[in-house]
């Protein structure tokens, strides 16, 4: 398995700028993963896939309005992404501006100061602010959109997910943006259960494989959490054989590194089935040969190439039956990446 196995052409005219409007009319590519079979369908159509006693997981996490302009003392420029908070007043962040070494101060207008502590990886810092930032954040924090988005966001809600609560991703779970309060209620009228999750998404997300071989990359890790009650609603819908829906690659990650940490061994229903809740940082890198062991239905956007969420998606249907798709999806024009449309694989 080589790294370019993941890779595949995108005319740049296929990345969507902007969301759909509403957001559930975005398209729909449904691929059934055993036979290959594509239907071209539209999103709020995801009622006719999904049956009563299935489990729908969405990521609830929310994202931080974590772009941050502030003054060197000098008055030079500076721009802070901020990427993982380590305690109340630290965090890691990227650092846009010249001579930022450690000791440097950076005023944030109308907000704290921060100071440089240490420098990480490339133009990372891990920074310390001299009060906790996040009451700031409305006043001068910017949701940060992905670098291949060039078009100003009018409403920047657009870029959270309906359920978005806990605050803390540097990106959207972009899967869960298709859904309108009223598909999910719609769902819940049909049968259809629903459960949260959350993983805080970093930027480390986007990043293209860089190694030959997949195996040798280093995977991002993440932390989530996955709550009694949602664990009590998967072994419920396991034990009576329903399906586990899950909505976007962060809720899968969630999801299989619950089941590897509960030691479950298959995603057949059966009456043995027991995961337990967790909560922790994940490492879990997905690629093709991997046994899933709680998802039996995948939403997710198409992704970016040669990145470990194309690895994840080809782990479940198939590497083949994924780029073939992707194929087709370029030809048919549908949109693709963070405000892009969406794949059913069932």
């Amino acid at each position: 398995m080589k790294t370019s196995d993941f890779d595949y052409h995108l005319p740049e005219s296929s990345i969507a700028q902007t969301p759909a409007e509403p957001r559930d009319s975005s398209r729909l590519l449904v691929l059934n993963h055993e036979s290959g079979n594509l239907e071209h369908k539209f999103f709020h159509d995801i009622v006719d896939y999904l049956k009563p006693n299935d489990l729908l997981v969405l990521n609830q996490t929310r994202v931080i309005p974590a772009r941050i302009f502030a003054k060197k003392e000098t008055g030079g420029k500076v721009e802070l992404l901020l990427l993982r908070r380590r305690d109340a007043l630290t965090w890691e962040s990227l650092v846009g501006g010249k001579g930022l070494r450690v000791g440097k101060k950076v005023q944030i207008e109308n907000g704290p100061q921060a100071e440089i502590l240490e420098i990480l990886e490339g133009s990372e810092r891990l920074i310390k602010f001299s009060e906790p930032v996040e009451p700031y954040f409305s006043q001068v924090g910017n949701v940060p959109l992905p670098p291949y988005i060039h078009e100003k966001l009018s409403d920047p809600e657009r870029y959270q997910t309906v359920f978005a609560k806990e605050l803390g991703s540097a990106a959207a779970p972009t899967a869960g943006l298709h859904f309108t309060p009223q598909l999910l209620d719609e769902l819940k009228t049909m049968g259809v259960k629903i459960a949260y999750v959350t993983l805080h998404v970093g930027l480390d997300t986007f990043a293209p494989v860089t190694e030959d071989s997949p195996e040798e990359h280093k995977i991002h890790t993440e932390w989530c959490e996955l709550s009694q009650e949602t664990a009590d609603l998967i072994n419920q819908t396991k034990q009576s054989g329903g399906r586990v829906v899950a909505v976007g690659t962060t809720s899968v990650r969630t999801l299989e590194s619950a089941g590897r940490n509960s030691n479950i061994e298959s995603r057949t229903a059966n009456p043995e089935y027991k995961i337990s809740a967790f909560t922790g940082p994940t490492d879990i890198f997905i690629l093709p040969g991997y046994q899933f062991t709680v998802v039996d239905v995948m939403i997710t956007n198409f992704h970016l190439p040669k990145s470990t969420l194309i690895m994840l998606v080809s782990a479940f249907a198939g590497r083949e039956k994924i780029l073939s798709a992707y194929g087709t999806a370029i030809k048919e024009g549908y949109r693709f990446y963070s405000f892009g449309d969406a794949m059913l694989i069932f």
